[in-house]
């Protein structure tokens, strides 16, 4: 990508160890406690800003806003104004898009390329829920009851919704997240992650210029143990939506009984990839390798289990190690980055973690598997991507989620057994077929069991298709129909006419 402005020359007037209020109600406030979290460069260590460490007097005075406008001015605005209200908010997002993908990359590390490159999902998802705000209806139903009765349903908006968002796209997910409850007429509490406050506090500075009223979106920044376990249990939100570990959103799925919210929960994954011995391998290794090294590995779909058929297994994995070997690793600011630093140490220390226990229990290292060190690297948490042969299915790597840059390479001899393997985990969030057999393609993509089945391409994500998991991956969609379903509750009316 050929960049028309300089990104580092932005990174070093956006955020200089300042400051950041969180927003609530209209206002940018303080936490009630004063404390304060640092805002950390992964790629350097160095403090960005210093955001409030909100908790759960923090929340409550969020959830009171989120209420107030709910019952108040927001509960006024009719489909077309939200509509407009939408558009106006993409519209500033348009223009102020190199802003937002410097934060996101400065924030969590992804690199600059990949952060402008998401403004066509990111904006085109404000403008999707945008046209779909004037598109929710209801449905008149004959009925049987005798008489003259009519019956028709309408679908109103759940009310207030606590959403906590992941750090690894905090643009997209706190899009994700607020657009659909400002098309279905509903109001929110965000919690960002606290290793990614900063861009969502941009965002809802945007949104309050794209004239929402006082209280409709909140950002209360702070920890998840504090801010998130307020939110998650908090009795007057109607609804939680989440983003993140599949231990967490346990934990936010037990929260939510006790007001018996709506609860949607969009959990980890280990992904399988498998590639048929009729591939199109110059065009499957480099997606294979990007399915898991994009963002270094902290993707929930990423495709680390990745299964080929015997006849071109060791050409296909030498040439995945080969692509590994040349990616370029670096500071996400720098416009020729392709592969970024995990988020904090404390992740690369688990990653470490699980490249030893790969070695340790008898898998091939093939390439990568070394933190790096030395200029440019130092203070950051980079690790090379990594690529592991002869691994069996109930080696460490091959079974938990890594949340790191590691492929799991494994021969396979049938579809049968490829899809039995493919199957046999906890998880089922996403999944990559490579054939150029169509009738190979369908029959995979049913017999899988993954919310979203990727043929000869990956990473594929669209405002109008539904995305979400199954099993122990969560449970509701986001993007689609089904998405504003999610924050609507469906009324039934009925009318004796005569």
């Amino acid at each position: 990508m050929t960049l028309n402005f300089d990104p580092k020359a932005k990174a070093t007037t956006l955020y200089q160890g300042e400051f950041r209020p969180m927003f609530i109600g209209g206002k940018w406030v303080a936490a009630q406690s004063g404390q304060e979290m640092e805002a950390l460069n992964p790629a350097t260590g160095e403090v960005l800003a210093t955001v409030p460490r909100g908790g759960a007097a923090d929340v409550d005075a969020a959830v009171a806003a989120a209420r107030a406008a709910f019952e108040g001015p927001w509960s006024k605005f009719s489909p077309y104004e939200r509509q407009c209200v939408l558009l106006r908010i993409a519209d500033l997002f348009e223009a102020h898009w190199e802003e937002l993908s410097v934060s996101d990359t400065l924030d969590m590390g992804l690199p600059i390329t990949r952060t402008l490159a998401n403004r066509r999902r990111v904006i085109g998802m404000l403008r999707f829920y945008g046209g779909m705000a004037t598109a929710l209806h209801g449905e008149a139903i004959d009925n049987s009851i005798p008489g003259e009765i009519v019956s028709f349903t309408r679908r109103e908006p759940v009310g207030v919704v606590g959403a906590i968002i992941p750090w690894n796209a905090p643009t997209a997910a706190s899009v994700w997240k607020i657009a659909p409850a400002l098309a279905t007429g509903c109001t929110i509490v965000l919690k960002p992650s606290e290793e990614a406050s900063l861009t969502p506090l941009l965002i809802a500075g945007l949104m309050q210029e794209a004239g929402l009223p006082d209280g409709v979106v909140n950002i209360v920044t702070g920890t998840g143990a504090e801010a998130g376990v307020r939110l998650a249990e908090h009795p007057d939100v109607n609804k939680i939506v989440f983003t993140g570990s599949t231990l967490t959103g346990q934990a936010i799925a037990r929260a939510g009984v006790t007001n018996l919210k709506r609860v949607s929960l969009e959990l980890g994954g280990k992904s399988p990839i498998i590639v048929c011995s009729d591939a199109d391998i110059d065009k499957a290794v480099p997606v294979a390798a990007m399915a898991v090294f994009v963002h270094s590995g902290q993707v929930c779909i990423a495709g680390s289990r990745l299964f080929v058929a015997r006849e071109i297994h060791d050409e296909f994995v030498r040439r995945v190690a080969e692509f590994a070997g040349g990616l370029r690793i670096g500071h996400g600011i720098e416009a020729e980055t392709e592969i970024g630093p995990l988020i904090n140490a404390r992740q690369a220390g688990k990653v470490e973690g699980y490249i030893k226990a790969g070695s340790d229990e008898g898998a091939k290292l093939v390439a990568g598997g070394s933190r790096l060190a030395g200029a440019p690297y130092d203070g950051g948490n980079f690790i090379a991507p990594t690529v592991f042969g002869a691994v069996s299915d109930k080696m460490t790597i091959a079974r938990e989620e890594i949340f790191g840059p590691v492929i799991s390479a494994m021969p396979f001899d049938t579809l049968d057994e490829a899809v039995a393997r493919a199957n046999a985990t906890p998880y089922g969030l996403a999944a990559g077929v490579f054939t150029t057999h169509l009738g190979t393609a369908h029959k995979l993509a049913r017999r899988i069991k993954a919310g979203s089945v990727w043929v000869n391409m990956y990473h594929a994500i669209d405002p109008a298709v539904p995305f979400g998991g199954m099993k122990m991956s969560g449970y509701g969609r986001e993007g689609g129909i089904e998405h504003l379903h999610e924050y609507l509750e469906t009324k039934s009316v009925w009318i004796q006419t005569d």
